[in-house]
C-alpha cells in the first residue's frame, strides 16, 4: 500500500485552482451481494459533498472525490482501499481529474483532466509513483468519458451539439465519429468484441454497440428514458437503476426484465451510477 499512501505521480505544474459552481452532493456505498448473511451494504464515503464515478477492482475502489480549498472546489482521483479501509487522495493536484478507468495492461489509470485553459483531456497516471502523468493525446477534446478495448484503442465520449462517440487507436490519435446523441456510460464487452453505449434515437433511449472489426453499430434492446448509466455483471447480463431499485436483463433475452436488487433501505433518493465487480456492486446514491 505504500503507493496508495504516496499517492500517484503529479505533474508540477503552475496551475490556478480551478473553481466549478456547486457540485451535486452523492456518496458511494458498496454492496455485497452473496455474503452467508445475505446481502450487506456498507458506505464508502459521506454524503457531504461529490463522491461520484465509481471503479471497483478486487482491491478497492477509484473514485472522484469533490475536494474543497479556499472556498473553491475541485475533483481528485481517490482509492479506497479494501484491506486498510481508508481512502487515499491519488492525485491531490492543482487541476481536476475525473472518471478514472484502469488502462488494459493494468499498469496506471486514465482519466479525464480539466487543463489550466479549461480544456478537457484525457491523461494516464502510471501506478508506478516514479513515473509522471501525461497526456494521452495532446488535440482530441473536450473528452468525457471514455473506455479502453483489447488493442490499445478505445471509445470517448465528446462534448459538443450533439454529443458523439469517437473511436481511436493511441497510434492513430484521430477520432473517428461513429454515434450521436449518445450517453455518458461507455464499455469494452469482451464477448461481443465490442463497445457498448447508450444513444437516443427517434426519441428513444437505445443500448447499442460498436465493433471495431466491422465498423458496425447495433442496437441491443431499448431501455429506459430515464437510464442513462448502466454496467454489466457478465458479458450477457446487464444492470441498470430505476429510482433505487436495480433491474437486470441479458441480452441474449432482451425482452425478460427482472428486478435484482432493491436497494431503498440504503438510499432513498435514486442511484446514478454503477459498477459491478466479483459480486460486489458500487454504486451512487444522490443525497
Amino acid at each position: 500500500m505504500t503507493l496508495l499512501r504516496q499517492g500517484l505521480a503529479c505533474t508540477v505544474l503552475l496551475m490556478p485552482l480551478i473553481a466549478h459552481a456547486a457540485m451535486p452532493k452523492s456518496e458511494i456505498l458498496l454492496a455485497k451481494t452473496n455474503t452467508e448473511y445475505g446481502l450487506q451494504v456498507s458506505r464508502i464515503t459521506e454524503g457531504n459533498s461529490y463522491n461520484n464515478q465509481p471503479l471497483l477492482t478486487d482491491n478497492g475502489i477509484y473514485f472522484t472525490q469533490e475536494v474543497n480549498e479556499l472556498g473553491q472546489s475541485q475533483t481528485d482521483l481517490a482509492f479506497y482501499s479494501f484491506d486498510e479501509q481508508q481512502t487515499y487522495n491519488l492525485t491531490n493536484s492543482p487541476v481536476s481529474e475525473y472518471s478514472a478507468t484502469l488502462k488494459p495492461a493494468g499498469d496506471a489509470l486514465s482519466a479525464i483532466v480539466v487543463e489550466a485553459d479549461g480544456k478537457q483531456k484525457l491523461w494516464q497516471y502510471p501506478l508506478n509513483a516514479e513515473l509522471s502523468p501525461s497526456r494521452i493525446f495532446e488535440w482530441i477534446e473536450p473528452v468525457g468519458y471514455h473506455a479502453w478495448g483489447r488493442d490499445n484503442d478505445l471509445v470517448m465520449f465528446i462534448l459538443g451539439e450533439p454529443h458523439t462517440l469517437q473511436y481511436t487507436t493511441v497510434v492513430a490519435a484521430k477520432g473517428q465519429v461513429v454515434a450521436k446523441h449518445i450517453g455518458r456510460t461507455l464499455t469494452f464487452n469482451p464477448t461481443l468484441a465490442a463497445f457498448t453505449f447508450t444513444y437516443t434515437k427517434n426519441e428513444q433511449n437505445w443500448l447499442a454497440s460498436f465493433a471495431p472489426n466491422s465498423q458496425m453499430v447495433t442496437d441491443l434492446f431499448r431501455l429506459p428514458d430515464t437510464v442513462q448509466d448502466y454496467a454489466f455483471k457478465n458479458d450477457n447480463t446487464v444492470i441498470y437503476a430505476l429510482d433505487n431499485r436495480i433491474y437486470q436483463r441479458s441480452l441474449s433475452e432482451p425482452q425478460r426484465v427482472s428486478q435484482w436488487l432493491d436497494l431503498t433501505p440504503y438510499c432513498s433518493t435514486a442511484i446514478t451510477r454503477l459498477s459491478y465487480n466479483n459480486e460486489q456492486l458500487a454504486f451512487v446514491c444522490r443525497k
